[in-house]
């Protein structure tokens, strides 16, 4: 059965109801950092269960002891490393690799590792871009679907 992962970062607070409506369906929902309220971790936690890292502007809010500046995790027979700063990433280490940060959206394959690299954007405060997020969908192992969707 196919898994499907909404990928955000850089939501500064704010959860659009256009990033809402898209993150309604998600089996997993991975941030990317720079959440920047607990209210709002509450609320995707309702929507699907969240991988969260933290991000450059998350150190003065807690989220438990499991939220930590990386996040590494196996979801769907695949392990994934989830940092706010792309420089952190470690591609030998993992096949999905998320970053934030920059709040411009990238989905490309490693040329060195094969490595699927994606930053989602912001669905808040987009730079070159318009507000955005990203979905990978998997199942048994294999990445069916990444990409990066555009929200109104």
């Amino acid at each position: 059965m196919a898994t499907r992962y909404d990928i955000i970062s850089d939501t500064h607070g704010y959860l659009s109801p256009e990033l809402l409506a898209e993150l309604e369906g998600a089996d997993v929902i991975v941030h990317a950092g720079d959440i920047c309220s607990p209210s709002d971790y509450r609320t995707l936690s309702e929507i699907a269960r969240v991988q969260l890292c933290l991000g450059n502007n998350d150190y003065a809010y807690d989220y438990g002891p499991a939220v930590k500046d990386r996040k590494v995790f196996v979801g769907s027979g695949l392990k994934w490393q989830v940092t706010h700063y792309r420089k952190r990433l470690n591609l030998t280490k993992s096949d999905i690799a998320i970053f934030g940060h920059t709040h411009t959206p990238v989905v490309e394959r490693d040329e060195w590792t094969g490595v699927l690299v994606m930053n989602p954007g912001s669905p808040t405060y987009p730079r070159r871009s318009r507000p955005s997020m990203g979905r990978i969908v998997c199942e048994a192992g294999n990445i069916l679907e990444a990409k990066i969707i555009t929200l109104a």
